[in-house]
């Protein structure tokens, strides 16, 4: 079982950064590939980056490739994500996921946070 809590959630304008960052209790969390994922009003939840345990193998979702970074640090239990140039399409819930297979597919997860609100004005 993983407990994971988001936080660094905010209001930004447009072209601005935020750091996400995502908190894990529980035992093995090297082992579990890390994700983030979002979710806009009126919308489905989408994939943004995933983040594998022991190679660090990572990918992105198309908008946001060159622009985000996932990292993580076992000895904290903790998965970031780094948000630059910010754009107001970026507003959504993220929401940190922890799962057995590396995926950009949602039911991949068994495991997800709370969420944490990112608004980016224009």
């Amino acid at each position: 079982q993983v407990q994971l809590v988001e936080s660094g959630g905010g209001l930004v304008q447009a072209g601005g950064s935020l750091r996400l960052s995502c908190a894990a209790s529980g035992r093995l969390f090297s082992t579990y590939n890390m994700g983030w994922f979002r979710q806009a009003p009126g919308k489905e939840r989408e994939f943004v980056a995933v983040i594998s345990g022991t190679f660090r193998r990572t990918a992105y979702e198309d908008s946001v490739k060159g622009r985000f970074a996932i990292s993580r640090d076992d000895s904290k239990n903790t998965v970031d994500l780094q948000m630059n140039s910010l754009k107001p399409e970026d507003t959504a819930v993220y929401y940190c996921a922890a799962g057995g297979t590396w995926s950009t597919l949602d039911g991949a997860y068994a495991f997800w946070g709370q969420g944490t609100q990112v608004t980016v004005s224009s």
